[in-house]
């Protein structure tokens, strides 16, 4: 399959700036759909050795098979910390090194549900799926963690006494908005603290603008559903135009705590630029506190 090279509009940082990626190993989370496909597969394309880390393998093994280049799968679930252990241990076990983690992979505005680990799924997949497995593998990365939040983060609100809304009446869409803004505080609390161990690695995050994914098609809502679909062919760039601020903020030499977006106006699509995130997404002490409860319910933290 010949590797897409398409952005809407002119100008602007392209698919064909993607730098060599040759030598170099990326994990890209939620691999096997949308986004993830396209960020594996430019990377791949670039020379890199890319690992598809997918819940449902044999999906991921036939999204594979289309990419040209070399890519392996392997299973990680998120929503449940002991696979993510296990992937964890498998990278350890075979003394791998890994260039960049993307944290691609995510569910949005979903059903009510909990995880394995009895977390609301959104913030536990997007959010501390994502932050054990990055705690667990920082001893063998080399680059930079790239974390996949959205423009919705702007929604979203931090509840801390509340994550799970145990108390709240649950809401799909301000689940996911925390979720996301979860996203970016997890980068800027990740970033201070890998600076504060004089660590090299980079924490930097990047949103795809409104790109036409699986994800808008799995509220449970059959008419919202349906809105969406018509909305993806109608508005949104596509998931190949969507990737590219991934693609940007892993490849391209990006300060610790960027984040990358869009550069048309509302950042719904366009070429990657660097961003700017709403004021609850600066707040270090909340942040803080975020890095401090997600430690405690998963179990895990950057090594002492």
């Amino acid at each position: 399959m010949k590797l897409t090279r398409t952005l809407l509009g002119s100008g602007g940082w392209r698919l064909t700036d993607l730098p060599d990626q040759t030598g170099r190993r990326h994990v890209v989370t939620g691999a096997s759909s949308g986004l993830g496909v396209e960020t594996a597969r430019a990377l791949a394309g670039a020379g890199a050795e890319v690992v598809l880390a997918v819940r449902d393998v044999d999906k991921g093994a036939r999204v594979a098979a289309t990419i040209p280049g070399t890519t392996e799968v392997r299973r990680l679930d998120l929503a449940d910390l002991s696979s993510v252990r296990a992937f964890a241990a498998d990278v350890a076990e075979r003394g791998e090194s890994i260039d960049v983690l993307v944290n691609n992979a995510g569910i949005m505005a979903v059903p009510e549900g909990r995880t394995v680990d009895g977390f609301e799924q959104q913030i536990g997949t997007n959010h501390l799926g994502h932050f054990a497995l990055t705690c667990l593998l920082v001893p063998h990365l080399r680059d930079r963690v790239v974390t996949v939040s959205s423009s919705l983060h702007r929604q979203g609100v931090m509840r801390l006494e509340d994550l799970h809304f145990e108390r709240e009446r649950y809401q799909p869409w301000a689940a996911y908005g925390q979720s996301k803004l979860a996203n970016l505080l997890f980068t800027s609390e990740l970033q201070r603290r890998l600076a504060e161990r004089g660590s090299a690695l980079r924490a930097v995050a990047a949103h795809p603008g409104y790109s036409d994914t699986h994800l808008q098609s799995q509220t449970g809502n059959a008419v919202l559903n349906s809105l969406s679909v018509v909305a993806n062919k109608i508005v949104a760039q596509s998931a190949a135009d969507g990737a590219l601020p991934t693609l940007y903020a892993a490849t391209v030499d990006v300060p610790g705590n960027a984040y990358v977006g869009p550069s048309s106006v509302g950042e719904l699509r366009g070429s990657p630029r660097l961003v700017g995130r709403s004021e609850a997404a600066q707040d270090a002490e909340t942040a803080r506190r975020l890095w401090e409860l997600s430690a405690e319910l998963t179990g895990t933290d950057l090594p002492a």
